[in-house]
């Protein structure tokens, strides 16, 4: 075999790939091994979906249909407030979770150790900790450090709490850049700053996206750390939909709360997406 045919691809080669999803291993298709995560996926999501659908349209009274609880959200006073309280909560944990996160993600993937993945795992130890007592455990810190604004309390608590989900995008982002662009950057007589800025974060942008997402939706909708480290001024949007589910008349109401924040999370997810793929490519090209 010469060198031409041994890189030409297979004029089948598509309907290879097609195929490939039909092969089977040890007389198991591979598509089988799916089925649990499907199960899973329709146990635990597609079907609280719809329970959360049907409640949020129904009557809790009677059963009937009706969008009165979607009225009721639009008429309670100075809920907008609230959201709007949650939303920049939820933007600043967002934010100081980065700035913490990608310092920390670089030196991390720039140390010499030969086992960075034992530094990785020091960060993210606490995770396998309860959360609830995670934040019991920050309410005593910020005791002994007199620390009583329940603002800044709370922002701590979030920033605490969700900091691994950003910083483990991130270093995996990092971790498998190609090291050949930086080390070309260098040689051109780029600083470390130009470097950054023109190479590393364009490249790292997938991961950003990503931490960006798995920080900030959580932190709209949590209720657990704004009760224990707040107080009436740290109210936020997740108090008020676990109230109505802790109410037990309230969960068509509840429902519908919950609805509504979904679609705005969904729509916020729909446009950093597409944001991370525009500017990613625009900037990776320029880059290149």
């Amino acid at each position: 075999m010469d060198n031409n045919t041994a890189v030409q691809l297979p004029e089948n080669g598509a309907t290879l790939v097609k195929n490939a999803s039909k092969l089977k291993i040890r007389g198991v298709k591979r598509s089988a091994f799916a089925l649990p995560y499907l199960a899973l996926s329709i146990l635990f999501v597609i079907v609280p979906l719809f329970i959360m659908l049907y409640y949020a349209f129904t009557d809790g009274a009677t059963g009937s249909a009706t969008g009165a609880n979607f009225v009721h959200f639009f008429s309670r006073p100075n809920i907008m407030a609230v959201m709007g309280k949650s939303f920049l909560v939820a933007l600043l944990t967002t934010v100081f979770c980065f700035i913490l996160a990608y310092p920390l993600a670089l030196a991390l993937v720039s140390s010499t150790l030969n086992n960075k993945a034992i530094l990785v795992m020091l960060f993210v130890l606490p995770m396998w900790i309860n959360s609830l007592l995670r934040i019991y455990a920050v309410k005593i810190v910020l005791y002994m450090l007199e620390i009583s604004n329940a603002w800044v309390a709370v922002t701590i608590g979030m920033v605490y709490d969700f900091f691994p989900f950003m910083l483990l995008p991130l270093y995996s982002v990092l971790s498998g850049m190609d090291k050949s662009l930086i080390e070309a950057s260098q040689d051109l007589g780029a600083s470390p700053l130009t470097t950054l800025v023109k190479v590393r974060l364009p490249l790292s942008l997938p991961g950003i996206v990503s931490g960006v997402l798995m920080v900030f939706m959580p932190t709209v909708s949590t209720f657990a750390i704004s009760d224990v480290l707040g107080d009436t001024s740290t109210y936020m949007f997740g108090n008020i939909i676990n109230q109505w589910f802790a109410n037990s008349g309230g969960w068509n109401i509840g429902s519908a709360y919950s609805l509504i924040l979904l679609l705005l999370i969904a729509v916020t997810v729909v446009v950093a997406n597409k944001f991370g793929k525009g500017q990613g490519h625009a900037e990776v090209g320029g880059v290149l």
